[in-house]
């Protein structure tokens, strides 16, 4: 395959060129590559990024298929650009043990859409008490651990995980939550949540486990990863640890850079995530930290649900958005046109950044690289319509944004998985 004269999104510099493609690899990048009986895309006023990787997602499968399924929510993947998904292990069973990591990957590879990289639970159950099987969920295809939507309450335990997973080779990537300060809280606690009349989340309860998890990563000088941060404080906490020289990473959404609390106030259980949507003073700071480093990716913390689940009073409904098919256009509406980011430096965010946080392979355009590709059209204006999804996840307070960025291909390993 030849990808023809394509604004072609390198590590540091966009260029406009030529693409060959051979048994899966990126083979040549050059202008007018002679054709050899290849099959074209024309990608004229178009971007090639590489292929897109969302280390953060939650397929639902095993146990809750009717949320979503490995298949619908590969195609929801490729759909929104995306060539690499890494799930999170809170199924039923639990993905705490080498059969359901098994499990995943085989039915990922039956489906033949996207990468699916299954990540093991730190604790068996999720339950924060005896540490699951590191070793052997890694040998059946885990590519890191984490309890996400539970935070490891026991600071020995979370001691314990974070020494055996560096010696597996592995990351713990950490949901920053202290349940006793949470205390039933729906949304975050400010001004927002008291003209609703919802009990508020302080940041603090998310910024003192951010806090513990950076303490315990510079005292045993192993890395850590801090999942989807919500906080200007938590920002702060991430940048001071990195000029520390702490082995810190973090990530954030794109409905905390995009929107704040103001959204709750329509009492749309869509807009119910945790951690909560937050004000304009962390939504700057998380902007910022994007800017200058301190938040190193960009992922969707896709959490499809069923209609009953959000279709109730907003404290029974559960917790989380359906983003994965509107993430590239929150990227490029809210970082590119605004000039917060480059486009090199959102394709670091949403597909460099997590293939090395991870050892992935791919993450960038480059000559004997795999043929992972997502190209879009940047100018095209699309409407957000969750009743369009193709996930079966259609919880989505998006409805009726108008974004930039319209994936037109996703190509995985050198095949086109996905066109517009």
């Amino acid at each position: 395959m030849i990808i023809r004269n394509g604004n072609v999104v390198l590590a540091n510099e966009v260029v406009k060129t030529d693409v060959l493609i051979q048994g899966g690899k990126i083979v040549k990048i050059a202008n007018d590559i002679p054709a050899n009986g290849e099959a074209e895309i024309d990608a004229s006023g178009k971007h090639v990024f590489p292929g897109l990787i969302d280390m953060h997602v939650h397929l639902r499968d095993p146990g809750f298929e009717y949320k979503e399924d490995i298949e619908s929510g590969s195609k929801a993947a490729v759909k929104g650009g995306f060539t690499q998904i890494c799930c999170m292990p809170n199924t039923d069973p639990v993905a705490d043990n080498k059969v359901v990591v098994s499990y995943i990957k085989h039915k990922a590879q039956e489906v033949g859409l996207c990468k699916v990289h299954p990540i093991g639970a730190i604790t068996k159950g999720l339950k924060g008490e005896q540490l699951a099987e590191i070793g052997e969920m890694k040998n059946a295809g885990a590519v890191a651990i984490s309890d996400d939507g539970v935070t490891v309450k026991s600071s020995r335990i979370m001691r314990l995980a974070m020494e055996y997973a560096s010696g597996f080779g592995v990351k713990c990537l950490c949901h920053c939550e202290d349940k006793e300060l949470v205390d039933g809280g729906v949304v975050n606690e400010g001004v927002s949540s008291t003209i609703a009349g919802l009990k508020g989340i302080p940041r603090a309860s998310e910024d003192i486990i951010i806090a513990r998890e950076i303490a315990l990563a510079e005292s045993l000088d192993v890395p850590v990863h801090i999942c989807h941060v919500s906080t200007h404080s938590g920002v702060r906490l991430i940048r001071d640890a990195k000029k520390a020289g702490v082995k810190v990473t973090a990530e954030t959404c794109p409905h905390y850079f995009s929107v704040t609390d103001e959204i709750v106030r329509t009492f749309d259980t869509r807009t119910k995530v945790n951690p909560p949507i937050r004000e304009e003073i962390d939504r700057q700071a998380i902007l910022a930290g994007l800017k200058d480093g301190t938040l190193d990716c960009i992922v969707t913390d896709h959490a499809p649900h069923h209609i009953n689940d959000k279709n109730v009073e907003y404290n029974l409904a559960a917790f989380g958005i359906s983003g994965i098919e509107t993430s590239l256009g929150f990227a490029i509406t809210y970082l590119y046109k605004t000039g917060v980011l480059t486009l090199p430096e959102i394709a670091e965010k949403m597909s460099a950044a997590p293939a090395k946080i991870l050892g992935l392979q791919g993450g960038k355009i480059a000559e004997g690289e795999v043929a992972d590709i997502t190209i879009a059209d940047l100018d095209e204006k699309w409407t957000v319509d969750p009743a369009k999804f193709i996930s079966k996840g259609k919880n989505n307070p998006f409805g009726g944004y108008e974004l930039f960025g319209a994936v037109k291909y996703t190509i995985v390993d050198g095949e086109i998985k996905y066109k517009a």
